[in-house]
């Protein structure tokens, strides 16, 4: 495995364990007011209807972003959250993206997500945190071309306490293309500030 692959994974594992919003304006209003602390999460472009959120890391470590987007229900309810991440091109995924959803979400049928009147995609739940239960995706470059080129998208569930109901949110497309494209800047300088200091770390002399 390339040094480069084993860093784009760090950077990706670094997203996968960050907190997340919680579904909390409260939280995203600390979070635009106030200079973040290393480990947390904050808002650092906005495109459109879509933000990129980075974890703050220490002065001159790289920090790993995602594209987010909070969904709301019909009545303006923070609902979920989509959030989408770069991944290694060394395979057909070339993009991976993670949906949060409440905890009354009826996790057998799984997750469905589809864009403008496209086919419905299948998706499991992963797993369940204190914040909500999450779903993972895997993008290929024929699905990132589906969101750059379309309108909206659609993600549907079944809540818990009506299990006889489907729950569709809309996702906005608006600022998409301009969003990955700065994230995939960002993903590319946080990997070369990554390979500068593993080359740095590799000429330093040993500790006494």
């Amino acid at each position: 495995m390339s040094s480069r692959l084993v860093l784009r994974m760090g950077l990706i594992a670094g997203l996968c364990l960050a907190p997340l919003a919680a579904l909390s304006q409260a939280s995203t209003q600390t979070q635009a007011t106030a200079e973040p602390q290393v480990g947390q999460t904050y808002s650092a472009e906005t495109h459109g209807d879509w933000e990129i959120r980075c974890i703050r890391a220490e002065q001159g470590m790289p920090e790993p972003c995602q594209l987010y987007q909070l969904l709301r229900d019909a009545n303006g309810g923070a609902v979920a959250e989509f959030n989408v991440f770069d991944l290694p091109d060394e395979g057909p995924l070339v993009a991976g993206a993670t949906i949060v959803t409440p905890l009354d979400t009826l996790l057998t049928p799984g997750l469905r997500v589809r864009v403008d009147e496209g086919p419905w995609s299948d998706h499991p739940f992963s797993f369940c945190q204190p914040v909500g239960c999450f779903a993972q995706l895997g993008l290929t470059a024929e699905d990132l071309d589906g969101f750059r080129q379309g309108q909206a998208a659609n993600v549907a569930l079944v809540p818990l306490p009506a299990p006889d109901q489907l729950v569709q949110l809309n996702v906005s497309l608006r600022g998409f293309t301009a969003g990955f494209a700065a994230l995939m800047v960002r993903h590319e300088a946080a990997l070369a500030l990554a390979e500068q200091l593993r080359q740095a770390e590799g000429t330093a002399p040993p500790a006494q």
